[in-house]
């Protein structure tokens, strides 16, 4: 079961004019803020991740403001695994659930998961904080993350497997954030 102490959040690549092509793009791009909001309120570090921005563009404005001051890890690679920062900061955590969201879910999504789950990890992958710019190039990579033997959750069993009890002032700060 996932544990908010033993939890990692990790965005990938929700920028520039590529975001703006994907599936369901609005309830994709309000999940995710609720899923860092949601990160926050837990107390989950989040790792936060940008391919070739100068090329591709930032992350979009609404999830950029959610971050708020953290920097974005810049990688050139599809794979998080690929930066050598981001290995290092995950490491450093000491924390083996990896919460996954972020796009394409059979792309760059795709690929960190498959490098972490040969790390070692936990890879819990939140399928509602998941898109591709089409519907089935997004459950082609769900369904591929999870034949590689990640688990596949979204916000709210996650957030509620993590809080464990419907009590106590993060619960009430979750379903404040989920309604």
């Amino acid at each position: 079961m996932l544990k908010a102490e033993n939890a990692v959040l990790v965005v990938v690549d929700v920028q520039g004019r590529l975001a703006t092509l994907m599936y369901d793009k609005e309830k994709f791009f309000q999940n995710m803020v609720t899923m860092i909001d949601g990160a926050k309120i837990l107390e989950i570090p989040v790792l936060w991740n940008e391919q070739l921005p100068d090329k591709l563009g930032a992350t979009i404005p609404e999830i950029k403001e959610t971050l708020g001051d953290m920097t974005p890890m810049v990688k050139s690679t599809f794979s998080c695994w690929g930066n050598s920062e981001f290995v290092g900061i995950l490491k450093k955590s000491g924390r083996k659930q990896v919460l996954l969201t972020g796009m394409e879910s059979h792309v760059c999504v795709y690929q960190t998961a498959v490098d972490l789950i040969e790390a070692g990890y936990e890879v819990y992958l939140v399928a509602d904080c998941v898109s591709s710019r089409t519907a089935e190039n997004k459950e082609v990579g769900i369904q591929a993350i999870k034949d590689l033997g990640a688990k596949i959750t979204c916000i709210e069993m996650a957030f509620f497997e993590m809080l464990k009890v419907a009590e106590g002032d993060k619960f009430k700060q979750i379903i404040k954030i989920i309604k």
